[in-house]
């Protein structure tokens, strides 16, 4: 015998790196979150197939905005059919947008189709704006990218580099570093570090 109807949460980042408390706070209380780190572009998202296989009819399943279930347009027709057919209604909480399962509604479908164009166009947008602010900077010669790592010898090297009272401006120029990263090297715990093998022994 089936349960009462039940509030059902997904809720997607695509990186690791990302933090999931927003989309949490925008579905509000569920009975039950699936929270997934995968890209929307993947079709094949186990969490999502989890989270499909679990409800049942009467459950309402609360997406926090429509571009957290995905960005394949034939794949998220499939997934609300899929919904549909087993008598789930399909909660947008962002768009304020709800699809009945208990009513056949085109137009909805049609409006969850715009929606999804005009996020992928958004993205894509933010993405271009990006480019072209990382080539601006590079040209201007103000974009460094990510700071390089030091390690090994050419960490032994900048550490007794700086005990020898080299100015910290020139050793982060020879090492292509800015100074904050320097620093922050200059300031970890001292780790042992492996000899100069062009140091003779004594």
């Amino acid at each position: 015998m089936s349960g009462p109807a039940q509030r059902v949460a997904y809720v997607r980042v695509s990186s690791v790196g990302q933090n999931l408390g927003r989309q949490l706070e925008t579905v509000g209380e569920c009975d039950r979150i699936f929270q997934e780190t995968e890209s929307g572009a993947r079709t094949d998202r186990p969490v999502l197939r989890d989270c499909i296989t679990y409800v049942r009819q009467g459950d309402t399943l609360v997406i926090p905005s429509i571009d957290r279930l995905g960005r394949d347009h034939q794949h998220m027709l499939e997934v609300l059919d899929e919904l549909a057919t087993k008598g789930v209604d399909v909660e947008f909480c962002s768009e304020g947008l709800t699809i009945r399962a208990d009513r056949a509604d085109p137009t909805s479908r049609l409006v969850v189709m715009i929606l999804s164009a005009v996020s992928e166009a958004d993205r894509l947008r933010i993405r271009e704006r990006q480019a072209e602010g990382i080539a601006l900077a590079k040209r201007q010669g103000k974009y460094r990218g990510r700071a390089r790592k030091l390690e090994g010898d050419e960490l032994r090297e900048v550490r007794n580099k700086a005990l020898a009272g080299v100015p910290k401006a020139q050793i982060a120029r020879e090492h292509h570093i800015s100074r904050q990263t320097l620093y922050r090297y200059l300031e970890q715990p001292r780790i042992p570090l492996a000899p100069d093998p062009t140091e003779a022994p004594e």
